[in-house]
């Protein structure tokens, strides 16, 4: 469920999945039996370890499901008034610091969004993320935004580099195209990716 600002839950991690199938199954097994969090992490972190490729594929695919949720999620998340909310003692961001790479189902979704919107106009924001999420499934075009994510990921290396050696001003005379600036404007958020799913894998696995 999305988390009190609003923002999508992170995503979880293929072992997430597999503490949280053991710990169902044990409560079923023992109901009402205390269980002591660190051993039984520590049980599962040795049956993990002990299990084969075949074994954890089950929980792997759970965990891309989540995480293709998640994107779709993202793809329709938009911050509230003054943008998005900073947990207590979290970095601030630097507004003139380059904009993260965009993925390549983000680069999809720029395109096929307006699209999905003039087609259905009834369609709520879930709606429109779970069109979004059944389309790249099947598109044939994935290369094509795969090819945009690989450069926008050079671009983003390069545009950092600047910014750690000249500041804004470098990374300015390096800005990208308008249509890429709209792009990365909308999904302007997603650079608080990796921190918020760490926290929230550690959340989930309490």
């Amino acid at each position: 469920m999305p988390k009190k600002d609003g923002k999508p839950r992170g995503r979880m991690s293929s072992y997430a999945f597999f503490v949280q199938t053991c710990r169902e199954e044990h409560k079923k097994k023992h109901p009402g039996e205390t269980v002591v969090f660190a051993e039984f992490t520590k049980k599962c972190a040795s049956k993990w370890k002990d299990m084969t490729p075949k074994e954890k594929r089950r929980f792997e695919e759970m965990a891309e499901k989540d995480k293709q949720r998640y994107e779709n999620e993202m793809a329709m998340y938009s911050p509230g008034p003054g943008g998005s909310t900073s947990r207590k003692g979290k970095r601030t961001k630097d507004p003139n610091a380059p904009k993260r790479a965009l993925s390549a189902f983000f680069f999809f979704c720029a395109d096929e969004r307006p699209n999905i919107r003039k087609e259905n106009p009834a369609f709520s924001v879930a709606d429109v993320a779970k069109k979004l999420g059944k389309m790249w499934e099947v598109c044939p075009n994935k290369p094509k935004y795969e090819a945009q994510a690989a450069a926008d990921k050079k671009r983003y290396e390069a545009q950092m580099a600047a910014y750690k050696a000249g500041g804004a001003s470098a990374v300015q005379q390096m800005a990208a195209s308008p249509k890429k600036q709209r792009v990365v404007q909308e999904e302007d958020d997603d650079d608080d990716e990796e921190d918020d799913d760490e926290e929230d894998d550690d959340d989930d696995d309490e």
